[in-house]
């Protein structure tokens, strides 16, 4: 048996319960784990409280990601004893996830945790830390160094804005970063910001389709006004990294940054990424990201915390990473 927060769903309505499961319950794998630690992202907020349709079939586990032990393995590229670390693969919403204190999942899906991090600070990243090294990555592919300008963060304060401030400081960039929240000013300054913005300045699109430019690089976790907002604020040539939709899915916007100026909008899918880039981005993750600054991020909770903050995760009441001790 094994204590798991369970979904279920009854005329349409999704209700949670923290239960014991046996462990014929988990779903098909050739890897089971003994999970230590989850995470909440913005995703399981949505899953928590029955929105965006992600899950089709309950009873369902949620947790888009998790770190443990592996306990058992039928895969050839794992053991027993390993520590791994999980993200993505629609894990907690078509896969039972990592809100339980076993996991049964397909090895492809792992990858080895980096001797250096702890389970706990895995999960200090979790989908959201991971997903702003990928954009990291996408931009540093396209050209952007230390020294080319500042480089905007929106969305700063939460979970992929605070890492993506911490690893860019680090590097050497100059980091101005968007929030809305005066009272994470100090909080983002720690991490290293150079400069602090209201996002009510990116907000709305001024309605020109080139502006003066600004940026040399961002990473935007918000979209909907805001990206388009950035887009014609971009220098020549520079890229935009967007991984998020807070502030909505639609983007109106006209080609002139793209040809005129030749701005890139780059796409960061960090669930089907493929296993290569998955590894080089925790590797880089365990180098790139002090850990006193990951720690500085964290708010530890329990299953029983979830429901409450799964709500103020998606009104944006969230700093930094909330980690979710299970199995520690």
């Amino acid at each position: 048996m094994f204590k798991a927060l369970l979904l279920t769903e009854k005329d349409g309505k999704v209700s949670s319960e923290i239960t014991q499961l046996d462990e014929e319950r988990l779903p098909e794998g050739d890897v089971i784990v003994r999970v230590q630690y989850s995470t909440l992202n913005y995703k399981d907020g949505l899953v928590l409280n029955g929105l965006g349709r992600l899950v089709r079939t309950y009873p369902h586990i949620p947790g888009v990601d998790f770190a443990g032990v592996v306990e058992a393995s039928q895969h050839p590229g794992f053991k027993p004893g390993e520590s791994v670390v999980l993200t993505g693969w629609r894990v907690g919403e078509v896969h039972w996830g990592g809100y339980a204190e076993k996991a049964r999942v397909k090895g492809d899906w792992l990858v080895k945790l980096p001797a250096d991090l702890t389970a706990r600070r895995a999960m200090a990243i979790g989908t959201a830390g991971f997903t702003a090294m990928l954009c990291v990555m996408a931009l540093e592919g396209h050209g952007l160094n230390p020294g080319a300008g500042d480089v905007l963060v929106t969305g700063a304060a939460g979970g992929v804005g605070s890492v993506a401030t911490a690893i860019l400081a680090k590097l050497g960039h100059r980091v101005v970063c968007s929030t809305g929240r005066a009272e994470t000013h100090d909080y983002l300054k720690g991490l290293g910001a150079a400069e602090i913005i209201d996002r009510a300045s990116i907000e709305k699109p001024s309605g020109k389709p080139l502006e003066s430019e600004r940026w040399a690089g961002c990473i935007d976790s918000v979209g909907g006004a805001t990206l388009a907002a950035v887009l014609p604020q971009m220098k020549y040539r520079a890229s935009v990294a967007a991984c998020g939709l807070a502030g909505g899915t639609k983007l109106e916007t006209t080609v002139i940054p793209f040809i005129i100026r030749g701005v890139n909008l780059l796409g960061i899918d960090s669930v089907m990424c493929p296993a290569e880039q998955r590894r080089e981005a925790w590797r880089r993750l365990s180098v790139d990201l002090p850990g006193e600054k990951l720690d500085a991020m964290i708010e530890p909770a329990r299953l029983e915390d979830l429901a409450r903050l799964s709500k103020r995760i998606l009104e944006g009441q969230v700093r930094g990473r909330v980690v979710v001790e299970i199995g520690a």
